[in-house]
């Protein structure tokens, strides 16, 4: 005997609240679903409460849109809304659409690529349940059209977060999706498109990627993408080739709307996809079998598209790639920058934005750079100072600015005015590192140093460095005072101001540029000994000459500074009398090793003896002649230039001197004969001619330079700086003159 017993369910839907969605256009109802069991005899068994959210997209509203009709339509189409709250609806939509925009931009910059909604969907008129899935799997036995219904009931459920644990115990569900998309993609982008974003809403959860993995939707999302790549390049041939032929016109019309149809739905299909893949390329190990399936040159492809959500996804996952040198590489190859500046710039203010961030990323790599500037993104860029992208067009702009061969290019822009009017702009407040950087690289430029200090803008920026001690104006200030020509001649009114910053009391960093600054002002017109008696600055800059008194950086500005004065013969003589040379040739020996001391140095004995007072002074009572013919021999070739041209001199006026100075350069030049000559003295001890009957050298310890008759006869062969003249080369026309300058075997 069998007993059958009868059990029926009862749902009841409560506490139905209705807000606006905080980032979208959109209603969201809150309701409580309460699902009771009744017994055989109708009465409750089991009870469970369970809270739902949905989501009304609102696409359709904008600003003229009629809200109460609205309003109602919403009412009659969703059942979870009671008609009592159609005022409540009415209220919400036009809160909605009165909200400003800018909020709406704010709260979208927080959302994560994982976060975009690429696909709304096919419309439905029912509503999916969790407690029919097992009936939504069954559709997807059936033809294309119910396989399409199923998917898209099945998605209404993954797009509730709720859902996707109850969902991802269903494997039946799971696998018959995987394998629907699978064998049939193909068949329906609507189907395939459905399907991804069923999986795209699980990979949005890093603990569900093990899942999407588990089906291998990842790699046949790309090659769904290299598939509808292929066809969109074949619907472009067959375009043009239609639209090439009069024959076929109307043809091509019809087909080109054809072609939007479908351009649309594949740039749908095309997104989630993306989406998709971007989620999971969070896992390194994933993001490099993506790689490794040439996805840079896919996306690349993307950029000549004009949809704007399929360029943002394109964008954000080349940027999340650009981090690494083998993708860098595979866009510079692909002329990623080249297409990028189609979009620079653009209304889409997101699109805009992930845009420059991956120029900025692109920007670090040299060759990428000259990219940019020969794509025209120069101007570009530098027009987008004066909206939101400002920071990020700044960061790039000091990237091209770092190349010297570009510098000159700012200047047939409007970036530099735009620049100083932020400048200008901050007042006393700190000034953003990026501006006063790109400020500095620009004003190293001649041509850009002359459009900063038009009007008043050299005169604005002392006044800030003066009064903020600000040692990065100082910098820019520096950079703009080492240019000849009008720009320099600006200075004059400002010397005073320079000079009185040169003391113990101020930060040796804001001394060091001042003093940069100073040294820089080559101008003829400028009384260096009254500057110096005037502020005093013959003392301190002997102070610093002791090595050891102040950081090195200081000191060797200070050396700087003497060689620059020292051009004047007042300042000169003033620097000789006051014991400065031997300070300058104690400092020459404690940084012997530092070429850049040690050139600038030797570069202010070399205007000092140009004055006959510091001449004498240098050559009689300093060993500076002796120091000078050491490093005449130097491997840095600006300290052997600048050795050679003082001992020129030197010698042409010191009689003494120019015997010594002749004799090492003698000695120089023709260092291996001089060898080859000893040696040999040393190995015939026996030959008479070489040694006295006491065996005693004709030479003994005599230098070798001192036996004139060991020399040719001088006349007509050596000039007066040991070289040999031209004229001897005449009388062996035969012969041959060996490297050294000896002549060599006949």
């Amino acid at each position: 005997m069998y007993i059958f017993c009868f059990v029926s369910s009862l749902r009841k839907v409560k506490g139905c609240s209705i807000d606006v969605h905080p980032t979208e256009r959109a209603l969201v109802v809150q309701y409580e679903v309460e699902a009771t069991v009744l017994g055989e005899l109708g009465n409750p068994m089991v009870g469970e409460r369970k809270e739902c959210q949905k989501i009304i997209r609102l696409k359709s509203l904008n600003a003229h849109t009629d809200t109460s009709s609205l309003a109602r339509k919403v009412v009659e189409e969703c059942r979870l809304i009671h008609p009592s709250k159609l005022l409540e609806v009415e209220q919400l939509l036009f809160y909605l659409q009165n909200r400003k925009h800018s909020n709406d931009n704010q709260e979208k910059k927080r959302i994560s690529p994982r976060d975009f909604t690429p696909y709304a969907g096919v419309e439905l008129d029912e509503e999916a349940s969790i407690n029919s899935i097992s009936e939504y799997v069954e559709l997807l036995y059936e033809d294309i059209q119910e396989k399409i219904r199923g998917a898209t009931l099945i998605l209404q459920l993954a797009r509730n977060p709720d859902n996707l644990e109850e969902l991802i115990q269903n494997e039946t569900a799971l696998g018959a999706l995987a394998r629907v998309l699978r064998e049939d993609w193909k068949q329906s982008v609507d189907l395939a498109t459905t399907i991804i974003y069923v999986f795209f809403c699980f990979s949005s959860f890093s603990q569900f990627h093990g899942l999407v993995t588990h089906f291998k939707i990842g790699a046949l999302c790309m090659n769904i993408i290299e598939h509808e790549l292929k066809r969109y390049d074949l619907w472009q041939d067959e375009l043009q080739k239609k639209k090439k032929n009069q024959n076929l016109k109307k043809e091509h019309e019809k087909s080109f709307r054809k072609y939007q149809s479908l351009l649309a739905k594949q740039e749908q299909l095309l997104r989630v996809c993306l989406c998709l893949l971007l989620n999971l390329a969070e896992d390194t190990r994933t993001e490099l079998k993506i790689r490794n399936k040439n996805i840079v040159h896919m996306l690349v492809k993307l950029l000549d598209r004009e949809d704007e959500e399929l360029l943002l996804v394109a964008l954000s996952f080349l940027k999340k790639l650009s981090i690494f040198l083998e993708n860098k590489n595979d866009m510079a190859e692909t002329f990623a920058v080249e297409k990028l500046a189609r979009l620079v710039p653009c209304e889409h203010q997101e699109l805009l934005s992930t845009a420059l961030r991956l120029l900025l990323n692109l920007s670090f790599d040299t060759s990428l750079r000259g990219h940019m500037v020969q794509a025209g993104l120069l101007p570009k860029v530098s027009s987008l100072l004066g909206n939101q992208s400002r920071q990020l067009s700044m960061c790039i702009l000091y990237h091209i600015s770092v190349d010297d061969r570009f510098k000159s290019m700012f200047a047939d822009t409007d970036c530099i005015p735009q620049l100083m009017k932020m400048v200008y702009a901050c007042g006393e407040e700190k000034m953003d590192v990026e501006l006063i950087s790109l400020c500095i690289n620009l004003a190293a430029n001649r041509s850009n140093a002359k459009i900063i200090c038009e009007g008043n803008g050299l005169k604005m920026l002392m006044k800030r460095a003066l009064k903020l001690k600000d040692v990065l104006v100082m910098k820019m200030i520096r950079n703009l005072s080492q240019h000849n020509g009008p720009t320099k001649s600006l200075f004059l009114d400002h010397v005073g101001d320079l000079a009185a910053q040169i003391s113990e009391d101020e930060a040796e960093e804001f001394v060091i540029e001042c003093l940069g600054t100073l040294a820089n002002l080559t101008i003829p017109d400028l009384d260096w000994a009254l500057v110096l008696k005037e502020y005093n600055l013959v003392p301190y800059l002997k102070d610093r000459l002791k090595p050891g008194s102040a950081e090195d950086d200081l000191i060797l500005e200070v050396v700087i500074m003497i060689g620059t004065v020292s051009m004047d013969d007042s300042c000169a003589a003033m620097l000789a009398k006051s014991g400065l040379i031997p300070a300058l040739i104690e400092l020459l020996n404690a940084q012997q090793e530092d070429d850049e001391f040690v050139c600038q140095i030797v570069y202010v004995f070399y205007q000092m003896v140009f004055h006959k007072a510091t001449r004498d002074v240098i050559v009689k009572d300093t060993q500076a002649p002796a120091y000078l013919i050491d490093l005449m021999h130097d491997n840095n070739a600006e300290i052997r230039k600048v050795c050679h041209n003082t001992l020129d001199i030197i010698a042409e006026y010191d009689e003494e001197w120019g015997k010594k100075i002749q004799n090492e350069k003698f000695r120089w030049y023709n260092g291996q004969w001089l060898e080859m000559v000893e040696n040999r003295l040393m190995d015939e001890e026996g030959e008479p001619f070489v040694f006295g009957e006491d065996r005693e050298s004709f030479i003994g310890d005599r230098d070798i330079l001192e036996r004139p008759d060991l020399f040719y006869s001088a006349d007509g062969i050596m000039s007066a700086d040991g070289a040999i003249s031209p004229e001897f080369y005449t009388d062996f026309p035969n012969g041959e003159l060996g490297q050294t300058g000896y002549m060599g075997n006949p």
